[in-house]
């Protein structure tokens, strides 16, 4: 990582309406990760071209750099701003006031979650999620992807407050979910907003309980989709174990999910790790269960990191025999 002393920052000032001037610092770190991955079942068949072997070269990197700063207001409050290109392409664009004790508030532009997105989910893993990869008709974009997984949105407001053994969160995401450049918006015909909330509560060591509820932008024009999710994750040693459940109840039909999720993490040491997800959804239209199943495991040595993951699914999308299956096998180099 490195790191340049940077006077003023009298720019970011202004934009904020701070008081005076002052000094910051800011900070340049990057990563790279070349991958190996498979698919097959609905992945390897696209039924737009009835073709199958769609997956093509299997070979990929992504590289990103992460730019960030921050300075501290004449009150003592810290504000900070970040972005992230990957692959040439901005991925996050955020502002966050640290108002101390009051808690911190972020603005994102781009694709942070909101709200009751941040614990959308909690289940451990050493690797990636469940649904990684899984797509529901192989056209190469990971549409479909399982199903009943909750959400706040992606761009806009989140609040957040730890006290003690309780963390709160609130997120909005104005209509739209569209970011918008300064001074500007992002037009008529956005639909309606995003709101959400979530606590985290840790009673005891290694225990903790966390509860969301909030609405989300639906699919019928300015109304929006009920979201709530629960679960509890305890730490005994090595082994870590998760339990998740998640409904959204659509508005304007009967199509209502309800998504259940647990993880078991064992750290072999401090450097090796394995895990095991299990997923179902199921939808109130249909008696087909989605059934999903994820194992995952890594090695760090310094900074780079070896992974795997091979993610399974049966009746994606609740649809009578839409499987999907994804193997990756990745390295990250961590600068």
């Amino acid at each position: 990582m490195k790191t340049w002393k940077k006077a003023g920052l009298t720019a970011l000032a202004g934009s904020l309406v701070a008081t005076s001037a002052f000094a910051g610092a800011v900070t340049v770190s990057g990563t790279a990760n070349l991958t190996y991955t498979a698919n097959d079942g609905a992945q390897d068949y696209n039924t737009a071209s009835n073709q199958t072997s769609t997956d093509g070269n299997r070979w990929g990197m992504n590289k990103s750099l992460s730019f960030s700063g921050s300075g501290e207001l004449d009150n003592g409050w810290t504000v900070s701003v970040s972005q992230t290109l990957a692959n040439g392409a901005s991925t996050g664009i955020g502002m966050t006031l640290d108002m101390g004790d009051m808690g911190s508030l972020n603005y994102e532009g781009d694709t942070g979650a909101r709200g009751i997105g941040k614990i959308k989910d909690m289940m451990p893993t050493a690797d990636e999620d469940v649904g990684n990869g899984i797509d529901v008709d192989g056209t190469a974009n990971t549409t479909g992807g399982l199903s009943g997984t909750v959400s706040g949105g992606t761009q806009g407001f989140h609040y957040s407050k730890a006290m003690d053994m309780i963390e709160v969160g609130i997120g909005y995401g104005p209509k739209g979910q569209t970011g918008s450049a300064q001074g500007g918006n992002n037009g008529a015909g956005g639909g309606a907003s995003s709101s959400s909330a979530f606590i985290k509560v840790d009673p005891m060591d290694g225990l903790e309980i966390g509860l969301g509820v909030g609405e989300k932008q639906s699919a019928t024009g300015g109304q929006v989709d009920d979201h709530d999710t629960v679960y509890i994750t305890y730490v005994y040693g090595n082994l870590t174990v998760g339990y998740q459940q998640s409904n959204v109840d659509t508005y304007g039909t009967t199509a209502d999910d309800e998504q259940t999720r647990w993880g078991l993490l064992y750290a072999v040491n401090d450097e090796i790790s394995v895990s095991y997800q299990d997923h179902t959804n199921e939808d109130s239209t249909t008696s087909t269960d989605e059934e999903a199943k994820g194992y995952s495991a890594s090695y760090t040595s310094g900074g780079i990191t070896y992974k795997i993951h091979r993610n399974s699914a049966d009746n994606v999308g609740n649809a009578t025999a839409k499987e999907s299956q994804h193997t990756e096998i990745g390295v990250t180099f961590a600068f």
